[in-house]
């Protein structure tokens, strides 16, 4: 009876410290705010909150390690050197053939990002448009002529012309002006015959040069607005796109023969957005509202149309005994309202 006892004892403390060790989890994950990212007090986010949950419900504790990026975080899931990944990774076919996935944590999409002043042509910018600008400059030109006409048909017939060259090029000028705008001065109506002539010559052409500014304006405005305006992918076409590399969207990219730039950092990514590099970014939809609500706030904003809809899982070894206890916890939190509480945390908070 004792030998019993004894090897009943020797078994239980043997064992206990490996069922200890069991419930540690190591879960890799990348810098993706909101998702998960560094801070003082350590890595935290939407995806580390929502791991940590899980952890509690199948009764294991998570540790989380940093990853440079994408490929190092899901080489660590591929061959087993962890226990699985989080953060905003998108459930795909290739993806799904090398590692499981749990059930979807997170419903995303790809949307375009752009400066806030991207579509926004003013009327200084249509005017200093380089043709309309010439144009302006020839009118201003034969204003300064006709106006100079009429002082020599005008000069000894009254007062307003009577002064020299030099001195009556300004009321000459505006002479000639108002004449085309208002209709000429009721008080200085031309007095020789050649002036009246010309003058009503002058209002007359004036309705159509009114015309053909007001027109062009309008012209250049709306082919300005049309040329900047990012509505669609298709708009993307011959713009500084960038992404990141080994990202679902450099790939819905290339399937739509877009050029673009990668960044293997996200925040590089955004750094040369910040620095006027890019005319537009495409990534995930949740991360690109995070940056615009807060650090790109007034500096950027989002085209409405969401691309390519996918969700986000979490990434786990292929025949990993952990993806049923994970979809049951999953599904608990979402009964329980639990999800919703850490998705208000870090999605709606402050909005």
């Amino acid at each position: 009876m004792r030998t019993l006892l004894f090897s009943i004892l020797c078994f239980v403390t043997l064992t206990v410290p490996a069922i200890a060790q069991s419930t540690l989890l190591t879960f890799s994950t990348v810098e993706r705010p909101p998702f998960a990212f560094n801070t003082p007090n350590g890595i935290d986010g939407f995806s580390v909150d929502l791991m940590r949950t899980i952890g509690r419900e199948i009764g294991a504790e998570v540790e989380f390690e940093m990853k440079t990026g994408f490929t190092e975080m899901l080489n660590d899931v591929e061959t087993s050197a962890v226990d699985g990944a989080i953060a905003n990774i998108s459930i795909t076919g290739a993806r799904e053939a090398v590692m499981d996935f749990s059930l979807p944590i997170f419903r995303s999409g790809l949307q375009i990002m752009i400066p806030v002043d991207d579509n926004a042509p003013s009327l200084l910018g249509a005017i200093l448009n380089r043709e309309l600008g010439i144009a302006l400059l020839v009118a201003l030109g034969l204003l300064m002529g006709m106006g100079m006409l009429m002082w020599v048909f005008e000069r000894n017939k009254q007062p307003y012309f009577d002064r020299g060259a030099g001195e009556a090029m300004f009321p000459a000028f505006w002479y000639a002006l108002n004449l085309v705008v208002n209709g000429g001065f009721e008080q200085n109506v031309p007095r020789s015959g050649l002036g009246r002539l010309f003058a009503v010559l002058m209002v007359i052409s004036s309705l159509f040069i009114v015309s053909f500014f007001v027109a062009n304006i309008t012209t250049v405005m709306t082919v300005r607005a049309l040329g900047d305006q990012i509505d669609s992918i298709s708009d993307l076409e011959g713009r500084e796109v960038a992404t990141t590399t080994g990202s679902t969207s450099s790939e819905f990219l290339a399937q739509r023969e877009i050029p673009h730039r990668t960044f293997f950092d996200f925040s590089a990514l955004l750094w040369a957005f910040e620095d006027g590099e890019l005319d537009a970014i495409v990534f995930d939809s949740p991360l690109l509202a995070y940056y615009v609500a807060n650090e790109g706030r007034g500096q950027a904003r989002l085209v409405d149309r969401v691309f390519r809809p996918e969700d986000y899982g979490i990434a786990l070894p292929q025949g990993s005994a952990l993806r049923e206890q994970i979809n049951v916890a999953l599904l608990r939190l979402q009964e329980s309202g639990q999800y919703d509480e850490i998705y208000l945390k870090w999605f709606e908070a402050g909005r």
